[in-house]
């Protein structure tokens, strides 16, 4: 079993993954729903309100803090090979690195920064907003699934 420092780097990844699934979920279950049910102009001025307020310190801390906790327990994973766990360590540092980190930085953030750019009643925007929202949603429910697999793969490393 695991234990000591690395225990705890674990349980963290457990905790860090775990929560980010959770507002990802959050988001593909519901408030994208919701924001998709308003008129073009309001939906695309909420969502770059959320989008804007969401680049705070607590959600960063938690969703940049869960990446560095994931590399270094994938570093930290190769460095020492434990007899138990290394195959789920490594598919949860990746799962979350690159389904959930990576996913957001190459899919869902230029969908954000280019909806951003767009007056909210303008023309562009009003033709822009469905395809985001189908668009953005489908990424945000491989996110989701991703940290929700690196928490679950965490879990059954320490198990």
């Amino acid at each position: 079993m695991i234990d000591g420092p690395y225990f705890v780097l674990t349980v963290l990844g457990v905790l860090g993954t775990g929560l980010v699934a959770g507002v990802f979920c959050g988001f593909s279950t519901f408030v994208m729903r919701g924001l998709a049910t308003l008129p073009p102009a309001q939906g695309v001025a909420a969502m770059n309100a959320i989008n804007v307020a969401a680049v705070t310190p607590p959600f960063m801390v938690m969703f940049l803090g869960s990446a560095v906790l994931c590399a270094v327990i994938a570093v930290v994973t190769f460095v020492l090979w434990p007899e138990e766990g290394t195959v789920e360590l490594l598919v949860g540092s990746a799962l979350y690195l690159f389904g959930s980190f990576g996913l957001t930085m190459v899919a869902n953030v230029p969908r954000n920064d280019a909806l951003l750019k767009l007056e909210p009643g303008s023309s562009e925007a009003a033709a822009y907003w469905p395809a985001y929202v189908r668009e953005w949603t489908m990424w945000n429910h491989v996110r989701t699934a991703a940290s929700a697999g690196a928490a679950l793969a965490y879990v059954l490393a320490l198990t």
